[in-house]
């Protein structure tokens, strides 16, 4: 069902008229950096794009308050997510200087004022005329055509802010929001809620399957600085009453500060860290602690919900997560010294100004997802045997390295207090890659769907941040430019993975996870293609103890260990007897550099890439 008009439209300047006569190429639900990196990738092939958003904002959770995107290793930002990041660190740079506090605070680009991220989407999608975007565009249906098992998507239909209907006929169509609207409206297979651990053999997974999901919240963005701070009123709906246990658990001593960092559980509220420019932070729920953010129970109707649902269930969201911070500043119940540890914050004046400092949208972590051609499951993120790499994918179209991250899908008792289900995972694994079938659509012919992926509800924990449906709607918009280059009826299923590699690896996204081998680098695109082909397993073991290298701060690493390519080692006898049989089996005929003393790593995978066949 189509997600809840919230708020008053947000003009965007670079939204174009639609072309009267014709079909657009590309179709896209959802202006997410998923659906957005899809549509970059669709312009660049030179197809016609619309990019319908049905909330005021571009951006998705990027631009409403996850300024604080999920990584583990730069090395792991790769294409479109990457030149984001790229874009922003140039913002700063431009307008505070190179050395200035602002640019410090971005964390090398990765970490944006919610306002910034905004701007240098709505820049990196001004710069394709083709790409036609709509906000406050809500889908009400799809239509489709053909038999059973081999149906075409033919048309979507919309409702604007205004009331006014709209069908947009297109010929290839991506699904880019985290409710899978798209999906649903197709009437394609999918799936809500987590698997027992038997159906896939995932250890993470519990006994019994249910209907459960990820606990939603919102992610604000405030500020202890007092020239832009706004006071954080009562939310509509606010009841003294129903927040009296924090006051308790304060006086227990179990919480002692509103506003808590990485790794505490006796705040009521997490600061994210790095800190973000301008003296602000991103707010989120705190795992494990006394009194959460998200609301696991709350949600379980928004993803098959209506209108009206979603916005009641997005007024509870607020009502809790607003009322929580409101109650600890101004609440005469708790110590004066509390209140005036957490009257140092309030939202941005310069935040979310259509919607008084307060995000318009609420996180959805999960909802629908697609049964798609391949499903993927924790066991596609486990070490391979004896490696420090994770299980080798040769069909992948996009890597991760964050891990299986889930705030709980259940909570039972107090919500000051009781007990969370589903929360810590504890799964073992590498930087992995993800298959193409994990976006296609299996019995619909021209259907992708990169954020509402296929996979388990393990599975999803993975690939459900804002870097990997990047790289996943980037992937899936260079397949759609694929699949619409033969003649007839475009088929996302037929869609050849080593030439919709060979795209990615040229738009500067990774399907293998290097460390010393960065996009910019002349042999990207040779080393990815050599990585993808089985060529980096077994370079190295894994590593006793940490897998992950120096910590910087908070979550953030120098890297991988021994994920690194060498090219300038020399190549020995032993690596060429392995690297041999790889290069045959790509269908590579040409003699190949020996192991001669002189011959390097890189010199023998700039030859097989360089004889490898189109």
């Amino acid at each position: 069902m189509p997600a809840p008009r919230l708020l008053p439209a947000l003009l965007l300047a670079l939204a174009l008229p639609l072309a009267a006569a014709g079909p657009v190429d590309v179709v896209i639900y959802g202006a997410t950096p998923g659906g957005i990196a899809a549509a970059i990738a669709a312009a660049k092939g030179g197809r016609s794009v619309l990019l319908a958003e049905p909330t005021i904002r571009i951006g998705g959770m990027a631009t409403n308050g996850l300024q604080h995107p999920d990584f583990r290793a730069f090395e792991a930002l790769t294409g479109t997510f990457r030149e984001f990041n790229r874009r922003t660190l140039e913002h700063y740079t431009r307008t505070y200087g190179p050395d200035s506090p602002q640019v410090r605070d971005s964390f090398r680009g990765t970490h944006a004022e919610p306002k910034v991220s905004l701007l240098v989407f709505q820049r990196m999608l001004a710069e394709h005329p083709r790409i036609t975007v709509r906000t406050e565009w809500t889908l009400v249906d799809a239509l489709t055509r053909g038999p059973a098992g081999d149906r075409t998507v033919r048309a979507a239909r919309f409702r604007d802010a205004a009331g006014a209907e709209h069908t947009v006929e297109g010929r290839v169509f991506i699904d880019g929001s985290y409710e899978g609207d798209l999906i649903a409206a197709a009437r394609t297979p999918y799936r809500i809620g987590v698997e027992g651990r038997e159906e896939y053999g995932e250890s993470a997974a519990p006994a019994d399957g249910s209907g459960d999901l990820q606990g939603y919240n919102f992610r604000f963005v405030m500020t202890n600085v007092p020239a832009n701070r706004l006071p954080v009123t009562a939310p509509p709906g606010y009841r003294r009453e129903d927040f009296l246990g924090i006051a308790q658990l304060v006086a227990e001593g179990k919480i002692k500060r509103a506003f808590g960092g990485y790794r505490d559980t006796d705040n009521l509220v997490k600061a994210q860290i790095p800190v973000l420019p301008n003296g602000k932070r991103d707010i989120n729920d705190v795992s494990r602690g006394h009194v959460r953010l998200s609301l696991p129970g709350e949600q379980l109707l928004w993803p098959e919900g209506d209108p009206a649902t979603r916005r009641a269930i997005h007024a509870e969201h607020l009502r809790w997560n607003a009322g929580i911070i409101h109650f600890a500043q101004q609440d005469a119940s708790l110590p004066a010294e509390f209140r005036a540890e957490a009257s140092q914050w309030g939202w941005c004046k310069d935040e979310f100004t259509e919607t008084g400092g307060i995000p318009p949208q609420l996180y959805v972590r999960e909802a629908r997802r697609l049964l798609g051609l391949r499903i993927f499951t924790q066991n596609d993120t486990r070490p391979a045997d004896g490696d420090a790499r994770a299980v080798l994918h040769r069909d992948a179209i996009a890597i991760g390295d964050y891990g299986h991250s889930s705030h709980g899908v259940r909570h039972e008792g107090s919500r000051f207090g009781g007990k969370r289900f589903g929360e810590g995972l504890g799964v073992t694994y590498a930087p992995y890659q993800i298959p193409y079938g994990t976006i296609v659509a299996r019995d619909v012919r021209n259907l992708l769907a990169p954020v509402p992926a296929s996979a388990t509800h393990i599975g999803f924990c993975a690939l459900r941040l804002e870097p990997i449906w990047s790289s996943l709607g980037q992937a899936a918009g260079h397949a759609a430019h694929l699949a619409l280059a033969p003649a007839g009826t475009p088929d996302a299923r037929a869609v050849r993975v080593p030439e919709l590699q060979r795209r990615l690896h040229a738009d500067a996204s990774a399907t293998v996870y290097v460390g010393d081998v960065p996009p910019e680098a002349p042999d990207f695109a040779a080393v990815q293609w050599w990585g993808t082909a089985g060529g980096l397993h077994g370079l190295a073991p894994a590593p006793k103890g940490s897998r992950l290298g120096r910590q910087i701060e908070g979550q953030h690493n120098e890297g991988w260990l021994n994920h690194d390519v060498q090219l300038s080692a020399p190549l020995d006898a032993a690596l060429a007897a392995r690297w041999e049989p790889i290069a045959r089996a790509a269908g590579i005929t040409a003699a190949l550099p020996p192991a001669d003393g002189r011959t390097t790593r890189g010199d023998f995978i700039r030859a097989a890439w360089r004889a490898a066949p189109p």
